[in-house]
């Protein structure tokens, strides 16, 4: 998996041999993440978890190896837009993560549950732990992309997973309305104490477009996500409509069988990023 010293004030006369360094446990021995992404939005509602997974599906039609890690442990939605029914795993080494039809690789606490609408009544350290395993303690195996979908907020998981994994990247998603650019901007602000690198923003629920005329109809107010990304140093991936299309295939489970020509130009462009970004050793 992807590691990094850049943050230890000692790593100029670094030896290799940093005892704060943790060992790597069996399942991370096993596994190997090029590059691992958080899908962040700081509002919720704003359509993280469809981004996160649309993502994830273009990136895998790109001839990626993808996987998602749901931290969104109170509100996870992953498994159900990709109709997963079993459950995750376990042997001698650790979890096995569930795949898709289309091969990408899931974890979530409602992979692990008996159904899928029981409530997670736990405390954010105890959350915040199962996160961290889902790092440590889940085979990946060999994964290009390691996408990480993050709970609304900038409470204890973001902290946990900026603190604790090697995030080479974020991507932040956002809607028109003022009210979401607003939380969205203290997320941003969250990221940059943690001297996060941004792929880009993603603005989403731009626009619906009228299925007779075909007149885009701006639902929650004119788009202004290319003048929030500038006014934050951020790139601008592009914009997103309202599509039932994608909502029906959402609920249904179905979300491999939609295409957007939009979601693969925002995952070449995470692609094109991610490649940019200074080499790191990986284990």
């Amino acid at each position: 998996m992807s590691s990094s010293c850049s943050s230890c004030s000692s790593s100029s006369s670094c030896s290799g041999s940093c005892p704060s360094v943790p060992e790597l446990t069996e399942a991370q021995k096993l596994s190997k993440v090029k590059n691992v992404i958080a899908i962040m939005s700081g509002k919720g509602g704003v359509g993280k978890s469809s981004t996160t997974s649309m993502l994830a599906v273009s990136l895998n039609r790109l001839g990626y190896r993808v996987g998602i890690l749901d931290a969104d442990v109170t509100g996870p939605s992953i498994p159900k837009i990709f109709g997963l029914k079993g459950k995750a795993g376990a042997e001698e080494h650790g979890i096995i993560p569930v795949k898709s039809d289309g091969g990408i690789k899931i974890i979530s606490l409602n992979l692990m549950i008996p159904n899928e609408d029981d409530p997670v009544i736990w405390r954010g350290p105890v959350i915040s732990q199962l996160v961290k395993q889902f790092w440590t303690d889940v085979v990946w195996g060999e994964i290009d992309y390691l996408l990480i979908d993050l709970p609304p907020g900038t409470g204890d998981v973001p902290i946990s997973v900026m603190q604790s994994m090697p995030v080479d990247g974020l991507v932040i998603v956002t809607s028109p309305q003022q009210l979401a650019n607003m939380v969205v901007r203290k997320a941003i602000k969250m990221a940059n104490i943690y001297k996060a690198t941004f792929y880009g923003l993603v603005e989403n629920m731009a626009y619906v477009e009228c299925p007779d005329c075909k007149k885009r109809i701006e639902i929650f107010g004119k788009p202004a996500g290319e003048q929030e990304a500038a006014a934050n140093g951020i790139p601008y991936l592009g914009q997103l409509p309202i599509d039932p299309k994608l909502t029906e295939l959402s609920d249904n489970g179905k979300v491999e069988e939609y295409h957007s020509a939009l979601f693969d130009d925002i995952a070449s462009k995470v692609v094109m990023r991610s490649q940019q970004k200074a080499p790191q050793e990986t284990v």
